[in-house]
């Protein structure tokens, strides 16, 4: 059986800041870093959805998870996303990854050419064995279109590094299954945190809390501490930033960003195409859900 909450309660899958021309804004990576940690993460993960991944290079990976290791890697969990839909790829990033000394690695299933279940294991098995840094799978079908098959898991759960799950199915009752295999589970729906610890998931890798780390953490903190009503009544006054982060068509980077800004974490929402940042109305509308819940 895996270790209860690996990597803490609450990580963050963290924005790359860049710079008005496109450049990666290694400065402003480390800057978001060091605000989550300061607000409460006991992690971040680099280079995932959030980190708009699949727009940088692998130099560019590695010049940010530096920046990243450089900046908070001595008082929180370093996680590098090293998932890509090309397995020699993301062997490479997982090579590079353990180079710069993280903790561990995420890794989501191949995305657009939907790979058979033998390939999915065998995407993860090949970068599970390229280091020994414990890995956990991500299961998002909502952006990948596919889902980790239980068959796969459970293959899975038999390379010793593979540790953990970020699950993102909007299914908490998966939790279930994947912590009878040995799994530690991680919430990868900031609205549905709640739910899936009630299946005995550890915590949340969370997009809201670019904004809401403190109080993200101490609705977990209550939950897992016996107290169901504060963190209910946390989680209903989180409402408002959980609809206004994650209910625009193209939240995650785009209005993760725009927190940041109106926190004064950024002074800008620069986005990588194919995204585009969010317009006036929309940071209009962000900003209306984040004074809602309290968070500006």
């Amino acid at each position: 059986m895996t270790t209860a909450a690996p990597f803490g309660r609450l990580l963050t899958a963290m924005a790359t800041a860049f710079h008005d021309d496109g450049s990666v804004d290694l400065a402003g990576t480390a800057k978001i870093a060091q605000h989550l940690v300061d607000s409460g993460n006991d992690g971040v993960v680099v280079s995932g959805t959030t980190g708009e991944s699949p727009t940088t290079t692998v130099a560019e990976d590695g010049q940010i998870l530096q920046a990243v290791v450089d900046a908070v890697g001595d008082r929180a969990h370093v996680i590098a996303g090293v998932g890509t839909n090309a397995t020699a790829h993301s062997v490479e990033l997982a090579e590079q990854a353990a180079k710069i000394g993280v903790d561990a690695l995420l890794l989501v299933t191949p995305y657009y050419n939907k790979p058979s279940p033998g390939g999915v294991l065998h995407h993860f098995r090949s970068v599970a064995e390229a280091t020994d840094l414990p890995v956990m799978l991500y299961d998002v079908p909502g952006r990948t279109g596919i889902s980790i098959a239980l068959e796969t898991y459970e293959a899975a759960r038999q390379l010793s590094n593979v540790t953990s799950v970020k699950e993102a199915t909007a299914n908490p009752g998966h939790t279930v299954a994947l912590t009878q295999l040995g799994y530690s589970v991680y919430c990868g729906d900031d609205a549905a945190t709640l739910g899936y610890l009630a299946y005995g998931a550890d915590g949340l890798v969370s997009v809201a809390a670019h904004a809401a780390s403190r109080e993200l953490k101490a609705m977990i903190e209550a939950f897992v501490g016996g107290d169901a009503a504060t963190a209910l009544e946390i989680h209903t006054r989180l409402v408002p930033a959980f609809d206004a982060i994650m209910g625009v068509a193209n939240y995650g980077a785009t209005t993760a960003k725009a927190a940041l800004e109106l926190l004064g974490v950024l002074d800008n929402r620069n986005v990588r195409g194919p995204l585009v940042p969010l317009d006036d109305d929309e940071v209009t509308a962000l900003r209306a859900g984040l004074a809602a819940s309290g968070l500006i």
